[in-house]
Protein backbone atom coordinates (compact mmCIF):
# COMPACT_ATOMS: atom_id res chain seq x y z
CA UNK A 1 0.00 0.00 0.00
CA UNK A 2 1.45 3.40 -1.25
CA UNK A 3 1.15 7.06 -0.01
CA UNK A 4 1.51 9.21 -2.68
CA UNK A 5 3.28 12.52 -1.84
CA UNK A 6 3.00 14.91 -4.86
CA UNK A 7 5.47 18.22 -3.74
CA UNK A 8 3.53 21.57 -5.11
CA UNK A 9 6.83 23.43 -4.50
CA UNK A 10 10.16 23.07 -5.41
CA UNK A 11 10.99 22.94 -1.21
CA UNK A 12 7.74 22.04 -0.02
CA UNK A 13 8.38 20.90 4.19
CA UNK A 14 9.95 17.91 5.51
CA UNK A 15 7.72 14.86 5.98
CA UNK A 16 8.40 12.57 8.74
CA UNK A 17 7.56 9.56 10.37
CA UNK A 18 5.62 10.85 13.46
CA UNK A 19 8.50 11.48 16.71
CA UNK A 20 7.97 10.07 20.62
CA UNK A 21 9.07 12.89 22.12
CA UNK A 22 7.54 15.75 23.53
CA UNK A 23 8.95 18.67 25.71
CA UNK A 24 6.11 18.40 28.85
CA UNK A 25 6.87 14.49 28.39
CA UNK A 26 10.63 14.90 28.99
CA UNK A 27 10.11 17.31 32.11
CA UNK A 28 8.22 15.13 34.26
CA UNK A 29 10.76 13.55 36.77
CA UNK A 30 11.83 10.39 35.44
CA UNK A 31 10.12 11.13 32.26
CA UNK A 32 7.13 9.03 33.60
CA UNK A 33 4.92 9.70 30.26
CA UNK A 34 6.73 7.35 28.58
CA UNK A 35 5.26 4.84 30.13
CA UNK A 36 2.13 5.38 28.96
CA UNK A 37 2.16 2.92 25.58
CA UNK A 38 -1.05 4.90 24.30
CA UNK A 39 0.64 8.25 24.22
CA UNK A 40 3.90 6.78 22.53
CA UNK A 41 1.76 4.89 19.90
CA UNK A 42 -0.71 7.85 18.96
CA UNK A 43 2.78 10.33 18.98
CA UNK A 44 3.88 8.13 16.53
CA UNK A 45 0.92 6.54 14.39
CA UNK A 46 1.42 9.15 11.71
CA UNK A 47 3.75 11.54 9.79
CA UNK A 48 4.25 15.06 10.80
CA UNK A 49 5.02 18.23 8.40
CA UNK A 50 7.69 19.86 9.51
CA UNK A 51 8.02 23.92 9.83
CA UNK A 52 10.57 24.96 7.12
CA UNK A 53 10.49 28.60 8.80
CA UNK A 54 10.55 29.93 12.45
CA UNK A 55 7.87 32.57 12.69
CA UNK A 56 5.88 34.16 15.24
CA UNK A 57 1.94 35.18 14.71
CA UNK A 58 -0.32 37.58 16.86
CA UNK A 59 -3.75 38.15 16.81
CA UNK A 60 -5.71 41.16 18.34
CA UNK A 61 -8.83 39.48 18.76
CA UNK A 62 -10.58 41.29 15.68
CA UNK A 63 -12.69 39.28 12.82
CA UNK A 64 -10.48 40.09 9.95
CA UNK A 65 -7.67 38.94 8.08
CA UNK A 66 -5.07 41.97 8.78
CA UNK A 67 -5.97 40.80 12.56
CA UNK A 68 -3.47 38.27 12.61
CA UNK A 69 0.03 39.60 12.14
CA UNK A 70 3.06 37.02 11.13
CA UNK A 71 6.85 37.93 11.17
CA UNK A 72 9.03 35.36 10.05
CA UNK A 73 12.52 35.30 12.21
CA UNK A 74 14.49 36.44 9.26
CA UNK A 75 13.20 37.94 5.84
CA UNK A 76 11.92 34.97 3.51
CA UNK A 77 9.96 35.29 0.45
CA UNK A 78 8.49 31.79 0.25
CA UNK A 79 6.56 32.80 3.62
CA UNK A 80 3.84 34.16 2.63
CA UNK A 81 3.24 31.08 0.48
CA UNK A 82 3.77 28.93 3.43
CA UNK A 83 1.91 30.58 6.39
CA UNK A 84 -1.34 32.91 5.93
CA UNK A 85 -4.51 34.81 7.60
CA UNK A 86 -6.97 33.10 4.97
CA UNK A 87 -10.15 32.87 6.92
CA UNK A 88 -9.96 35.56 9.63
CA UNK A 89 -11.77 35.36 13.00
CA UNK A 90 -8.63 34.15 14.55
CA UNK A 91 -7.60 31.32 12.18
CA UNK A 92 -4.37 30.89 11.14
CA UNK A 93 -3.23 28.60 7.96
CA UNK A 94 -0.83 27.02 6.92
CA UNK A 95 -0.09 24.96 3.79
CA UNK A 96 1.68 21.33 3.67
CA UNK A 97 2.50 22.04 0.03
CA UNK A 98 1.70 18.34 -0.89
CA UNK A 99 -1.06 16.39 -3.22
CA UNK A 100 -1.65 13.36 -1.40
CA UNK A 101 -3.21 10.37 -3.13
CA UNK A 102 -4.62 7.78 -0.73
CA UNK A 103 -5.79 4.16 -2.28
CA UNK A 104 -9.62 3.92 -2.82
CA UNK A 105 -11.77 4.30 0.64
CA UNK A 106 -8.63 5.61 2.37
CA UNK A 107 -8.75 9.22 3.87
CA UNK A 108 -6.17 11.30 5.55
CA UNK A 109 -6.78 12.18 9.03
CA UNK A 110 -4.93 15.61 9.38
CA UNK A 111 -4.61 17.16 12.25
CA UNK A 112 -1.81 18.65 14.98
CA UNK A 113 0.63 15.95 16.17
CA UNK A 114 -0.70 14.25 18.73
CA UNK A 115 0.13 15.53 22.85
CA UNK A 116 2.12 18.47 20.93
CA UNK A 117 0.83 21.26 23.20
CA UNK A 118 0.84 24.63 22.12
CA UNK A 119 -0.21 27.41 24.53
CA UNK A 120 -3.11 29.96 23.03
CA UNK A 121 -3.81 28.24 19.81
CA UNK A 122 -5.49 24.71 18.80
CA UNK A 123 -5.26 23.07 15.79
CA UNK A 124 -8.26 22.11 13.81
CA UNK A 125 -8.60 18.45 12.25
CA UNK A 126 -10.10 17.42 8.84
CA UNK A 127 -10.89 14.19 7.36
CA UNK A 128 -10.18 14.66 3.35
CA UNK A 129 -10.90 12.17 0.66
CA UNK A 130 -7.50 12.22 -0.63
CA UNK A 131 -8.56 8.96 -2.44
CA UNK A 132 -9.76 11.16 -5.41
CA UNK A 133 -9.19 15.09 -4.54
CA UNK A 134 -6.99 16.61 -7.32
CA UNK A 135 -5.86 19.62 -4.98
CA UNK A 136 -4.36 20.28 -2.08
CA UNK A 137 -5.63 20.66 1.41
CA UNK A 138 -4.80 23.34 4.22
CA UNK A 139 -3.81 22.98 8.03
CA UNK A 140 -5.13 25.36 10.14
CA UNK A 141 -5.51 26.69 13.90
CA UNK A 142 -7.41 28.75 15.97
CA UNK A 143 -6.30 30.77 18.55
CA UNK A 144 -8.24 30.28 21.27
CA UNK A 145 -7.43 34.02 22.93
CA UNK A 146 -5.82 37.01 21.83
CA UNK A 147 -1.90 37.16 21.75
CA UNK A 148 1.36 36.21 20.48
CA UNK A 149 2.25 31.74 19.34
CA UNK A 150 5.41 31.31 17.99
CA UNK A 151 5.82 27.93 15.40
CA UNK A 152 9.91 27.13 15.48
CA UNK A 153 11.91 25.79 12.29
CA UNK A 154 11.28 22.29 12.12
CA UNK A 155 8.42 21.76 14.60
CA UNK A 156 5.29 19.87 13.44
CA UNK A 157 2.42 22.01 12.15
CA UNK A 158 0.07 19.11 10.80
CA UNK A 159 0.29 15.51 11.47
CA UNK A 160 -1.03 12.93 8.78
CA UNK A 161 -2.97 9.74 9.71
CA UNK A 162 -4.37 7.29 7.37
CA UNK A 163 -8.22 5.86 7.93
CA UNK A 164 -10.28 3.19 6.07
CA UNK A 165 -13.09 5.98 6.96
CA UNK A 166 -15.74 4.45 5.16
CA UNK A 167 -15.91 1.23 7.28
CA UNK A 168 -16.56 3.33 9.94
CA UNK A 169 -19.96 3.83 8.88
CA UNK A 170 -20.29 0.04 9.38
CA UNK A 171 -19.40 0.36 13.11
CA UNK A 172 -22.46 -0.82 15.35
CA UNK A 173 -21.52 0.25 18.99
CA UNK A 174 -23.65 -2.55 21.29
CA UNK A 175 -23.00 -1.73 24.85
CA UNK A 176 -23.35 -5.65 27.37
CA UNK A 177 -22.61 -5.88 30.85
CA UNK A 178 -19.42 -7.42 32.07
CA UNK A 179 -20.99 -10.24 32.84
CA UNK A 180 -22.14 -11.49 29.32
CA UNK A 181 -18.29 -12.25 28.59
CA UNK A 182 -16.81 -14.36 31.79
CA UNK A 183 -13.07 -14.68 30.78
CA UNK A 184 -12.52 -10.52 30.25
CA UNK A 185 -14.46 -10.04 33.51
CA UNK A 186 -11.77 -12.77 35.14
CA UNK A 187 -8.68 -10.58 33.20
CA UNK A 188 -10.20 -7.74 34.28
CA UNK A 189 -10.65 -8.31 37.85
CA UNK A 190 -7.07 -9.72 38.13
CA UNK A 191 -5.50 -6.90 37.11
CA UNK A 192 -7.86 -4.85 39.10
CA UNK A 193 -6.31 -7.16 42.10
CA UNK A 194 -2.74 -7.00 40.78
CA UNK A 195 -2.69 -2.66 40.23
CA UNK A 196 -5.01 -2.19 43.80
CA UNK A 197 -1.99 -3.81 45.52
CA UNK A 198 0.81 -2.23 43.94
CA UNK A 199 -0.79 0.95 44.74
CA UNK A 200 -1.24 0.07 48.47
CA UNK A 201 2.30 -0.74 48.55
CA UNK A 202 3.58 2.02 46.37
CA UNK A 203 1.76 4.34 49.22
CA UNK A 204 2.86 2.88 51.99
CA UNK A 205 6.60 2.53 50.91
CA UNK A 206 7.45 -0.72 50.51
CA UNK A 207 10.87 -0.95 48.46
CA UNK A 208 10.11 -3.30 46.05
CA UNK A 209 7.38 -1.69 45.04
CA UNK A 210 9.10 1.58 44.77
CA UNK A 211 12.13 -0.59 42.61
CA UNK A 212 9.36 -2.02 40.32
CA UNK A 213 8.19 1.74 39.83
CA UNK A 214 5.48 1.09 37.39
CA UNK A 215 3.34 -2.20 36.37
CA UNK A 216 4.62 -3.38 32.38
CA UNK A 217 1.07 -5.30 31.90
CA UNK A 218 0.65 -3.77 29.17
CA UNK A 219 3.99 -2.34 27.62
CA UNK A 220 4.37 -6.35 27.33
CA UNK A 221 1.06 -7.35 26.36
CA UNK A 222 0.39 -9.94 29.54
CA UNK A 223 -2.42 -10.18 31.60
CA UNK A 224 -1.87 -11.06 35.04
CA UNK A 225 -2.64 -13.74 37.16
CA UNK A 226 -1.22 -15.97 33.66
CA UNK A 227 -5.02 -15.47 32.52
CA UNK A 228 -3.47 -14.47 28.88
CA UNK A 229 -1.46 -12.64 26.53
CA UNK A 230 -2.02 -10.07 24.43
CA UNK A 231 -2.66 -10.97 20.35
CA UNK A 232 0.41 -11.01 18.03
CA UNK A 233 -0.62 -8.01 16.33
CA UNK A 234 0.50 -6.31 19.93
CA UNK A 235 2.71 -3.59 19.30
CA UNK A 236 4.89 -1.40 21.68
CA UNK A 237 6.60 0.87 19.50
CA UNK A 238 5.96 2.30 16.13
CA UNK A 239 8.27 2.09 13.28
CA UNK A 240 6.66 4.15 10.35
CA UNK A 241 8.86 4.79 7.06
CA UNK A 242 9.95 7.77 5.76
CA UNK A 243 9.05 8.89 2.39
CA UNK A 244 11.25 7.71 -0.56
CA UNK A 245 11.55 8.96 -4.26
CA UNK A 246 9.37 6.72 -6.14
Amino acid sequence: MELECFPMTARPPDLVPGRQSRAWMDAFTGRHPYRCLPLNMANTTGWELLCPYGFTAEWNGGPRQEDIKITGDRPTPELSHFVTSHFSTGVLTLHPQYLFRTPPGWGMLCSGAPNHIKDGIQALTGLIETDWLPFPFTMNWIFTRPGRVRFERGEPFCFITLVEHRKMEQVDPVVRSLDSNPGMKDQFEAWNRQRTDFNRRLAGGDPDAAKEAWQRFYFKGEIPEDLGTAPATHTNKRRLRSPRVG
